[in-house]
């Protein structure tokens, strides 16, 4: 697998080469999570061209990256930028946080041939709702106990996993607790996004000149979708599709439908008129 380092840190990991020009960089949600949390994403997905999983310098695994600040996370969201401009024809995917993070950027603009919001949202008002389902759903005392007195990584992956019935259906339970087991669960970045990002974000821009996919499973109970029923994300280079059965990775549970909403969005960036932006990567 091919591994490249941008001059701040972000890692792009090759995951699939197929022909065609586009240059797929998936981020994760989380944050603190890694990119590994979308394999099972990258491994059910046909597009043409390259898919790289990308972690931020001081995300996940990425902890001592090669041109890393002393701190990593102060110049976050906006690395995101030097991704784009590291490879041809970029098309960012962000999950979850990452999503919002690549609305929080507007200078991606004229860098992306596309891009694909999975399970996200356009502002902190998801983040309520979400405290509220956990109210009515807590998870059991003894692990969110053990975090508040210990924010370990080894601690969070405990909490991670006791949450697996927030983030799967029941039919994708199994799988989904294997996916967070063998996270790379990185405590500071959690930290950081709490104390910078979580609760006063709100999409910066919105990409009008190139085709956009907004995913989510029809399942999903952590970021609500009821955001985007605004006027201005609703413009015509906007695909908006639901995916029966699946939770906050909804590809896990229904992996076709995922897979053919991305095919949608793939035919969309490549057709003849398609806008290429305005500076491309080297």
């Amino acid at each position: 697998m091919e591994e490249r380092f941008t001059p701040s840190g972000v890692r792009l990991r090759q995951h699939t080469a197929r022909a065609g020009s586009l240059n797929w960089l998936l981020l994760p949600g989380g944050p603190g999570i890694g990119s590994e949390s979308l394999v099972e994403l990258a491994g059910c997905l046909h597009v043409p061209g390259t898919i790289w999983l990308i972690d931020l310098p001081g995300d996940g695994s990425n902890r001592a990256a090669p041109g890393m600040a002393d701190d990593p996370f102060a110049n976050w969201p906006q690395v995101l930028i030097e991704a784009a401009e590291a490879v041809p024809d970029a098309v960012f995917v962000g999950h979850s946080t990452g999503g919002m993070y690549l609305l929080a950027t507007p200078a991606l603009e004229g860098l992306v041939r596309g891009i694909a919001l999975l399970d996200t949202a356009p502002d902190c008002t998801w983040h309520p709702r979400f405290v509220e389902m956990t109210a009515r759903h807590p998870l059991p005392e003894a692990a969110t106990e053990l975090y508040e007195r210990d924010r370990r990584d080894e601690n969070i992956a405990a909490i991670a996993l006791a949450s697996a019935k927030w983030n799967f259906t029941p039919a994708g339970l199994a799988a989904g607790r294997e996916l967070l087991a063998r996270m790379p669960y990185n405590s500071a970045a959690v930290d950081w996004s709490e104390d910078n990002f979580d609760h006063i974000y709100e999409a910066a821009w919105w990409p009008s000149a190139v085709p956009v996919l907004v995913l989510a499973g029809a399942e999903d109970r952590i970021v609500w979708q009821g955001g985007w029923e605004a006027e201005r994300f609703r413009t015509p280079n906007a695909q908006f599709r639901t995916i029966a059965a699946g939770g906050h990775f909804p590809w896990i549970e229904n992996p076709a439908a995922v897979s053919a909403a991305f095919d949608e969005l793939a035919q969309a960036i490549t057709k003849p008129n398609s806008v290429a932006p305005a500076k491309a990567g080297a």
